[in-house]
């Protein structure tokens, strides 16, 4: 009966939903709503956290205030949302407008005053209540496509003020101006082997599954002739009924024999567990083929809080005389829903295909912390460093580090260290740990003292030590010797370096 209950409560309780208010919230932009990304879309290392509204791949749109409420915070950077505006709300939500051109005259007043006070172009101010008030409905600025944005959109979230979680957009009404009644697509089926001594239709390595299409519209996968554990993983994406856009799915949910195996759903999460989508998705076929296979097991269970799963991770026990089926449900907020049926029969049939793994005499364990050393390098690994055990390639050869490769995931910083007490300390600031990709190295934030030089990482690969001597270069985008600059309204610069990048900037006009 406990058995029994835990399933029970795995989806009658757990993704139970919220009062959300449906009318509360208007749209931020006054044309029809088309999204060029969704809450919750499959990202590089992050998910998407709201909606990014197409402006008509044009910038200068109006931006509207999604409800009364007063501006609590502004963020302008060269990255990330670029120029940001966000509006507490006396509801307990917080809404995020990001990527815009140019805030309304007040509020424009308001940046620029902190501009020259910090003087700086990066700001990242917080307001109290009473100094920007906006009503529902009022301009606060246009559209635009600042800091990390590929082309002309509107990012949109709405935040729990007090946790700062991020909520799908959809639960506040937005659903009902998206019409979506389009089943999920999915392009990829796959089955593994959970361990060395499974074998799954003859293979010791993960495998596609051919899908053909039944008369009721659902999918039925080819059959999986396995012993042992498998797991499996699925490549799927949404569509709207007025867009060919591909976007994510909002629930994707898996049965063993009828019974509640994982699921996942996106309702709301914290931004600090975004990181965990490379524990989601097979990170290895991620970076070889360019796919985001969402996995339906945990080999190591890891703290996302949108997973649902039984006791055994989703991971699939096949035992002889014992026929299984296997069920997968992707669905939409809307609920247009595809399924999938995988049938599952216990053989003892031996592999063709062995077991396509470099074995080295490093065996990582998650849990645990390792310290390399070779010649003057060293690596220092932190327990919980990645998300599954693996092995591991540690080589120095004429003094250049060669420490696995990117096909693995990195959840936190390893240490990379190179002694040296030989150089004098006037010329050990110029020199760095640097990551060689092909051949253009890649900066890492250097420290050094007598004993040498040390980095923190996330990416695994190759390293060398680096010598910076070139500074940074300065042109000019549109020359303006001997003209007239009365209706020019900027000047603009291009400063770039080629290794280890811009540490600060600062422009001068007659010496201010």
């Amino acid at each position: 009966m406990k058995f029994i209950f835990f399933f029970f409560t795995f989806y009658a309780s757990v993704f139970a939903q919220n009062q959300y208010p449906k009318d509360y919230f208007r749209s931020p932009l006054d044309i029809p709503i088309q999204l060029s990304g969704n809450f919750g879309e499959l990202r590089p290392n992050h998910f998407h956290a709201g909606f990014d509204f197409k402006t008509e791949k044009k910038e200068g749109l109006k931006v509207y205030a999604a409800a009364d409420g007063y501006v609590s915070r502004i963020k302008i950077s060269t990255y990330g949302y670029g120029k940001a505006i966000y509006i507490t709300h006396s509801n307990g939500y917080t809404t995020v407008y990001g990527h815009l051109k140019l805030a309304t005259p007040t509020i424009e007043k308001y940046i620029k005053t902190n501009h020259y006070l910090d003087q700086s172009y990066e700001l990242d101010l917080f307001l109290k209540s009473d100094e920007l008030i906006v009503k529902k409905g009022e301009v606060i600025a246009l559209s635009g496509n600042t800091g990390g944005s590929d082309g002309p959109h509107l990012h949109f979230e709405i935040r729990d003020s007090k946790t700062e979680q991020t909520i799908n957009p959809l639960f506040f009404g937005f659903d009902t101006q998206i019409k979506d009644t389009k089943k999920p697509i999915i392009t990829n089926l796959l089955v593994y082997p959970i361990d060395e001594t499974t074998t799954v239709n003859r293979s010791k390595n993960p495998l596609l599954l051919d899908l053909s299409l039944q008369k009721d519209g659902s999918y039925l996968a080819e059959k999986v002739l396995a012993n042992g554990k498998i797991g499996f993983g699925i490549n799927t994406y949404d569509l709207y009924d007025m867009d060919w856009g591909k976007n994510g799915v909002f629930k994707v949910a898996s049965f063993l024999n009828g019974k509640p195996s994982f699921a996942f759903q996106f309702d709301t999460f914290a931004f600090e567990e975004s990181k965990y989508i490379n524990a989601l998705i097979d990170f290895s076929r991620y970076k070889t083929m360019q796919q985001r296979v969402q996995k339906l097991f945990m080999k190591k269970p890891f703290p996302l809080s949108i997973i649902r799963t039984n006791t055994d991770n989703g991971i699939v026990m096949v035992l002889p005389n014992l026929n299984q089926i296997y069920r997968i449900e992707v669905s939409d907020f809307n609920d247009n829903k595809t399924v999938v049926s995988v049938p599952i029969e216990y053989s003892e049939k031996p592999a063709i295909d062995t077991l396509r793994i470099k074995r080295t005499p490093y065996f990582i364990k998650t849990n645990k912390e390792y310290n390399f050393e070779k010649d003057n390098w060293s690596v220092f690994i932190p327990a919980n460093t990645f998300y599954e055990d693996f092995y591991l390639d540690f080589e120095v050869i004429n003094n250049t580090l060669f420490f696995h490769n990117d096909h693995v995931a990195v959840h936190k910083n390893f240490i990379v260290t190179f002694q040296d007490s030989i150089t004098p300390m006037n010329e050990k600031e110029k020199i760095l740990i640097a990551s060689l990709e092909g051949k253009k190295m890649k900066y890492n934030a250097t420290k050094f003292n007598k004993q040498g030089f040390t980095a923190y990482s996330k990416n695994l690969g190759v390293f060398v030590l680096a010598k910076d001597t070139i500074g940074p270069k300065i042109s000019i985008s549109k020359k303006i010797d001997g003209k007239w600059l009365n209706d020019q309204k900027r000047i603009q610069l291009i400063i770039k370096d080629d290794l280890s990048g811009i540490k600060s900037y600062n422009g001068y006009l007659n010496g201010k």
